[in-house]
């Protein structure tokens, strides 16, 4: 290290005050040994590469032995640091490039081409209670005729009677299954993308009469087991929810057992108004109050004890006891994404108790990066992972300069070291929200176009109840739930609870206590996420290049490309913009799908608000309109007027196959629709170019091509359709809340 050091150092003739400052930064960088972090970049940027820039199926052998190859080289390259970091780093790319490509081949399954009814038989695997009736995790056994081939391997339905059925349960019902929806714009949340991964390769409801069947005798045993924890989450959920009633249940019921489903929308809203929704999402916060309860208690325990005061380790033991203690409720809380990389990141903290090693550290972040992205590379592209390691990384650069505030002085008296002590925690709390909510803000903005102005208040206001009361009546209750003594420990949680809610409450009163802006687009999001890399990642001045990201990123953030026109994916409606700035509804597209065009343009209007476009003339064939700047739009819902409405209109959308030598100038067809998705159209003097959630020559595995599209018998399969809000997939974090469409996305959690 000393020989690499002094290389470095050395001063070559010429070398101008840059130079020199770089060579000091990077000497320092190696000193502190802040290099290895960089791996978990290299290792990120691999499998960014796999997932937007690929076409088809890599080959896995093609990278493992290009990072074979070049490790080979190492050895020749210890006298050339800089040389072996850029080797290293290619290395981790190329690794982190085929995890993808592995993760995508252990996942890829059939995927419904298109909408089908047919009788459907299949275990449940998971079961999440709702306001009305419940949501179904379905492993399919038969579905109609479908062949294996083409058969989806696991399906999600919603079931508004199903409070006889239980996880482990074997069913047959006449199902309605569509294909799992993508992006509703350009730019939008894929949602096919994250079923692809979850192995959910269609999505839909059960209709008329559910049949309980004999158990498989072939039920594989993680099944069994998976479905016996469902079961044993849904019955303490209740029995908590029972033990409160009202919302302030169903919220500590989700705060333990991470089933959200009976809490309403409108206390959603309010949590989020108050920025406080992650605490209702088993992920960081929860993994690492969890976490602490448990190592204090055996700690304190053990310490009561003289004898292993004096002679066990009683920290290790404490941690290791954590780590147990954590494992076990990561399994019970339904051991989800978000709660899984959170219990990475809790463990790797942990383990460096063990071998005497700061826990919290760059280099611990570093490594559970790399383990949660071994495991599922595609947690990348999501919100989770980016927030969650974003905040993290903010806090341990910050650190240095929130530590040691309210200390109090040798000898002063107890009242002052009281005040010391209350100063100092709320100090704290309120440098930690701020940095979080600082390093999380790019993210959660691209992702959700949403902003919590008073989210510091109401983190800074409700947390110490979620640490100090909350979370230890949980870990408490947990105990006491086998010996039926819970009951008092969940009343005195809901009372902690309770006043969560009235402070959120008086938080979503403020004025303006969400604003929504509008969507900017990857490449600004590119720059904000490298500029906050560079800014968190190196402990030598060097860190300070990361403002010019920062300062473009935020540019071109600030002025984002509206679109004028969307188009719906089926084609069943659209949005236009007036003469006003504002949008205006032609047609009836989904009201899901409208408030995610209208979050995308900064809009906060309600979907009822929104009104149909001024002067559109409509009749039952279709609707005409005449744009701002000037051109002719229609909107043809019956064949019989796409002759007419082709040899008028500057842009024709339909649901209806146009006729060769249609003269509009922009067609937007069912041909078109398959083909692009939903689509958006920007109108300029140049002419309006358009931009569509896919292209003809993408080639992903989560999209159904026609090689697996299914041969239905007659009268089994449906024309492609916009199908009724009941059997779509609930998407009410990327529309009215910030949460994925399956409720198993984490919302913004700093620390998940």
């Amino acid at each position: 290290m000393g020989r690499i050091t002094r290389h470095l150092a050395a001063r070559r003739p010429g070398a101008g005050p840059i130079r020199d400052w770089f060579r000091a930064g990077w000497t320092r960088e190696i000193e502190q040994r802040r290099l290895f972090a960089w791996l978990a970049v290299a290792f990120g940027c691999g499998i960014l590469a796999f997932f937007l820039g690929t076409q088809g199926t890599p080959s896995l052998l093609a990278p493992l032995a290009a990072a074979a190859l070049l490790a080979a080289t190492t050895p020749l390259l210890v006298a050339r640091p800089f040389g072996l970091a850029l080797v290293l780093a290619a290395v981790a790319a190329l690794l982190g490039f085929a995890a993808a490509a592995a993760r995508v081949r252990s996942v890829d399954g059939p995927i419904l081409a298109r909408t089908t009814i047919g009788p459907l038989v299949g275990t449940i695997e998971g079961l999440d209670e709702r306001e009305e009736g419940a949501r179904l995790i379905l492993r399919v056994e038969s579905f109609g005729t479908l062949g294996a081939e083409v058969r989806p391997v696991r399906v999600r339905v919603s079931y508004r009677k199903a409070n006889t059925l239980k996880p482990g349960d074997r069913i047959a019902a006449t199902a309605r299954l569509l294909p799992p929806p993508e992006a509703a714009r350009p730019g939008g949340y894929d949602f096919a993308r994250d079923a692809f991964f979850r192995e959910i390769g269609a999505v839909g409801s059960l209709v008329g009469k559910v049949d309980l069947r004999p158990p498989a005798e072939s039920a594989d045993w993680q099944i069994r087991l998976a479905a016996a924890v469902d079961v044993a989450r849904n019955a303490l959920t209740r029995r908590i929810t029972d033990a409160n009633g009202g919302q302030a249940g169903a919220v500590a019921a989700a705060l333990v057992t991470g089933k959200r489903g009976l809490i309403s929308p409108e206390t959603n809203d309010i949590l989020r108004a108050a920025g406080i929704y992650h605490v209702v999402s088993i992920s960081g916060l929860h993994m690492v109050l969890a976490a602490g309860v448990v190592f204090w208690l055996v700690r304190a325990l053990l310490a009561l004890v003289p004898f292993a005061a004096l002679h066990w380790p009683i920290k290790k033991i404490a941690a290791a006891v954590a780590m147990v203690g954590v494992t076990a409720y990561c399994v019970f809380s339904g051991w989800d994404i978000a709660a899984e990389r959170s219990l990475i990141m809790t463990l790797v903290m942990l383990g460096a108790i063990l071998v005497d090693r700061p826990a919290l550290s760059m280099r611990n972040l570093a490594l559970a990066a790399l383990i949660a992205l071994a495991r599922e590379p595609d947690g990348l592209l999501g919100p989770s992972f980016q927030m969650s390691f974003a905040a993290v990384a903010g806090l341990i650069a910050c650190a240095p300069l929130i530590a040691g505030r309210g200390r109090h002085r040798d000898g002063a008296g107890l009242l002052p070291r009281i005040v010391a002590l209350a100063t100092a925690a709320v100090l704290g709390t309120l440098a930690t929200t701020l940095v979080a909510q600082i390093a999380t803000a790019p993210f959660a903005t691209y992702h959700f176009q949403t902003v919590q102005p008073f989210g510091l208040v109401g983190n800074a206001l409700t947390l110490p109840l979620v640490s100090l009361a909350v979370m230890p009546s949980a870990v408490l209750g947990i105990l006491a739930y086998p010996f039926a003594l819970d009951q008092p420990v969940w009343w005195a949680m809901g009372l902690a609870v309770r006043g969560m809610l009235t402070i959120s409450t008086w938080i979503a009163g403020f004025g303006n206590a969400v604003v929504v802006v509008p969507a900017f687009g990857t490449g600004a999001l590119g720059l904000l996420a490298a500029a906050l890399i560079v800014l968190t990642l190196p402990a030598s001045s060097l860190r300070w290049l990361g403002l010019i990201p920062a300062a473009i990123g935020i540019a071109c953030a600030a002025a984002p490309d509206r679109y004028d026109i969307y188009v719906d994916r089926e084609g069943a409606g659209a949005a236009i913009r007036q003469r006003n700035g504002r949008l205006a509804t032609l047609g009836r597209p989904p009201p899901f799908v409208l408030a995610q065009w209208l979050k995308a343009d900064g809009d906060d209007r309600r979907v009822q608000d929104v009104t149909g476009f001024e002067g559109a003339r409509c009749d039952r064939l279709g609707c005409t309109l005449t744009t701002p700047d000037g051109r002719v739009l229609a909107l043809t819902t019956d064949k019989r007027a796409l002759g007419e409405d082709c040899a008028r209109a500057d842009i024709l959308i339909t649901r209806q196959s146009t006729p060769g030598g249609c003269a509009a100038s922009i067609v937007i067809d069912r041909d078109f629709l398959g083909s692009h998705g939903a689509t958006a159209i920007r109108l300029t003097r140049d002419g309006p170019p358009l931009a569509s959630a896919k292209h003809p020559g993408d080639v992903v595995p989560w999209r159904a091509t026609p090689l697996r599209k299914p041969l239905d018998p007659p009268g089994t399969s449906l024309p492609s359709s916009t199908p009724p809000a009941s059997v779509l997939p609930e998407i009410p974090d990327r529309t009215r809340d910030p949460s994925d469409p399956s409720g198993d996305e984490p919302d913004g959690d700093p620390l998940q």
